[in-house]
């Protein structure tokens, strides 16, 4: 932004109006301005790294600041006596500048002479200019947008990374040219608006920054249908889904999804995606959900086909109807992801693409800017429970990626909802209505005590979680080591002794169980020093136990509290670095601490508000303690009972609480933790049976771990998938 002239008595400077009354500030009324300006970026600053917004601010009141400095050393009309004060406040804003620039040396090069300015930054001036009584030539009270460059998908930095799985060429093959939307014709040109040359965005951060007109930011929705038209047989979708999935039919195609963890976001866009018919249908989620989100597409939407794209994809089902890739490998696949003519995209925890200097942002946002230049109205989901972490301005890449912005201003769809209110920044009105505004884009938000009548009282979801690494394929080699050990035992059985007329493909029950308790007991008596069940159950927890707290982090951040139980000591510590690294506080329940000891960990998780997270061994923590302060609790490793699990669970599910409560259980997909899973499960009836009189299928009284070994037997004989 260059600096203007200094004050000359032409035509062409602006003037200054004095107010009749004599103030100190009559000789440079913008000073004052400019302190409470430079008050808030270093306000902000102070919490972290500048957004968007405050970079333009620190970047117009520097250059206003030289400006107004260069106007005072010369001007004549402002006296000798009263020259001296007013440059001193000037170098106390400059020092402000500087040591916030300290602070954040990125914003350095915003100072810069040449430094070009954005329309953002000069109608940020000019609004100022007006505030302090200036009279402004026409040519800068008249600012227009330059129009912005197309993006590319792949970066040149990326293009040498782009990989193109196999199986995908076929499925361009097979349809090498896409339908073209003709609804995407070039729009009528957009009339201009009275709100054309106000500087928004920072109106609208703040509208949500002071809360203002109060109220649930929550866009109305649809009443709940009489019939469930979308669920499959044998599913029931909630109350509260149901009328998000109401708003999808009735044609809404953008949404921030900021619903608390435990209330189906994830079911909730599924049959998003298949009302809207919004396939190929791109979901970017976290590492750890990624096998979760395959099983609720099967689930939901039985008749669509959902591959999860692994490391360079070279075992994807190309002609599915929904992809979903991790952020950490997204950059790889940009140049298909962008070829292959997506209508719907989805970003799970889309708090992870706030820092837009990021590479993981900049993947996202090129994405989603494709499939709109592709598709008119597609369908985009931005789904977290915490769509705002240190600052309001963290909602910019998230309202880019769904269009409602560009960074810069509003997108044609808000803007007009904005100059329907009526106000303009100068007005006191303008923030509620444009709070209202944002939210009638499509911001969803329920928390657990909202639809508190639509939950269980106590819920268990299970996230299967893909152990890919070196570690995860030992694990599954072991497994297998395992289970043929058991094989090689049973056929020498049945060579020794005869078939005595099994059928074909028949496996004989009682040696089944002999192989399998012989195996149970030689691995009790040998303990860890051998490779067998209970070993491979402990590596299994030491590989998922930065999946489970990486997911308890991104809880804590979305519902505050969490109780994280394991059951080794290894997995605990593994977890509580991830925290401390995290930057959480956690307390720690362990078998060896002293009575007083565990409750002052204990009291300090149900009353200080700063600690996160309690790590709990399932055996220490799992009687006789109170952690009512949380309704959400992570098992990141399973136990060999059902009464265990209960029993950590009802840590929290006692009386007091007034939340529904979800246990998340991380289960590691293709291994034995699957199986035992469902074991714990299916022991759950014994007491439903026996003490509640439910009507539930008799079950085996046979040990979690037996019945694990003789599922794995079974298996290895082809006698059970």
């Amino acid at each position: 932004m260059p600096t203007t002239a200094p004050a000359a008595q032409n035509g062409n400077t602006r003037q200054r109006r004095k107010p009749s009354s004599a103030r100190r500030d009559d000789e440079a009324p913008i000073i004052p301005i400019l302190a409470r300006k430079v008050r808030e970026v270093e306000a902000k600053a102070q919490r972290g790294k500048l957004g968007p917004t405050n970079r333009v601010k620190f970047q117009v009141i520097a250059f206003l600041v030289r400006e107004e400095r260069a106007r005072v050393k010369v001007d004549t009309a402002i006296p000798d006596s009263a020259r001296p004060e007013l440059l001193k406040r000037l170098d106390g804003v400059a020092t402000i500048l500087a040591k916030t620039a300290a602070r954040d040396t990125s914003l350095i090069q915003l100072l810069e002479v040449d430094q070009a300015a954005s329309p953002v930054a000069r109608r940020m001036r000019r609004d100022w200019l007006l505030e302090s009584g200036a009279d402004l030539p026409p040519d800068e009270l008249i600012i227009t947008d330059v129009a912005p460059a197309p993006a590319t998908v792949v970066p040149p930095a990326l293009a040498e990374r782009q990989v193109v799985p196999a199986a995908i060429e076929s499925r361009q093959l097979a349809n090498p040219f896409l339908a073209p939307d003709l609804s995407l014709r070039a729009p009528k040109d957009t009339p201009r608006r009275r709100l054309d040359g106000w500087e928004l965005m920072g109106p609208l951060y703040k509208a949500f920054e002071t809360g203002a007109g109060g109220g649930a930011a929550t866009m109305d929705l649809p009443q709940v249908p009489e019939f469930d038209h979308v669920s499959p047989k044998g599913l029931e979708i909630m109350p509260h889904q149901s009328r998000f999935v109401e708003a999808v039919r009735d044609g809404h195609r953008s949404f921030l999804l900021a619903d608390e963890p435990g209330l189906g976001k994830t079911a909730e866009s599924v049959l998003a995606a298949s009302v809207a018919g919004a396939y190929p249908l791109l979901a970017v989620v976290p590492n750890v959900v990624k096998m979760n989100w395959a099983r609720e597409v099967q689930r939901w939407t039985p008749h669509r086909r959902a591959t999860v794209v692994q490391g360079d994809g070279e075992d994807i089902d190309a002609f599915a109807d929904v992809f979903i890739v991790n952020y950490e490998i997204l950059d790889r696949h940009l140049s298909w992801l962008g070829s292959i003519g997506l209508r719907g995209m989805v970003v799970d925890e889309a708090h992870f693409i706030k820092n837009l200097t990021s590479q993981r942002s900049r993947n996202v946002l090129a994405l989603a800017g494709r499939i709109r230049e592709q598709v008119r109205d597609p369908l985009m989901l931005a789904l977290t429970g915490t769509p705002l972490i240190n600052d309001v301005e963290d909602f910019d890449a998230i309202w880019r990626f769904l269009g409602w912005t560009n960074g810069e201003k509003p997108g044609p769809a808000l803007m007009e909802k904005l100059d329907e209110t009526g106000f303009t920044p100068a007005d006191k009105a303008f923030y509620p209505a444009a709070r209202d505004a944002v939210i009638s884009m499509g911001i969803v938000r329920r928390k657990k005590k909202d639809v508190a009548a639509d939950l269980p009282d106590k819920l268990i979801a299970d996230l299967p979680v893909e152990l890919d690494d070196e570690f995860g394929r030992s694990i599954r080699q072991a497994e297998r080591d395992l289970a043929d050990r058991l094989a090689a035992r049973y056929r020498r059985i049945i060579d020794a002794r005869g078939d005595r007329g099994l059928a074909p493909g028949e496996v004989d029950a009682d040696i089944v169980r002999l192989v399998s308790q012989h195996e149970l007991d030689e691995s009790k008596a040998a303990g860890s020093g051998s490779e067998n069940v209970f070993t491979m159950v402990r590596r299994i927890g030491q590989a998922k136990a930065l999946l489970a707290a990486d997911y308890a982090v991104q809880l804590q951040r979305s519902v505050g509290k969490v109780v994280f139980f394991a059951k080794h000591i290894d997995v605990m510590d593994a977890a509580e670095a991830h925290f401390a690294s995290a930057g959480l506080r956690t307390v720690s329940i362990r078998g060896d601490q002293t009575t007083p000891v565990r409750q002052q960990a204990i009291d300090a998780f149900n009353s200080d508000p700063d600690v996160g997270i309690a790590v709990c061994s399932l055996t220490a923590a799992g009687v006789g303690v109170n952690m009512q302060a949380s309704s959400n609790v992570v098992l990141a490793e399973l136990s060999w009972t059902a009464a265990e699990q209960t029993q950590a669970i009802d840590r929290v599910h006692r009386i007091g609480q007034d939340e529904p409560v979800t246990a998340w259980r991380i289960i590691a997909a293709h291994t034995i933790d699957t199986k035992i899973a469902e074991l714990i499960d299916s022991k759950q009836g014994l007491a439903q049976r026996a003490l509640d009189g439910e009507a539930v299928d008799p079950l085996s009284s046979d040990s979690v771990q037996l019945s694990a070994l003789m599922h794995l037997l079974r298996r290895a004989l082809g006698a059970e998938q």
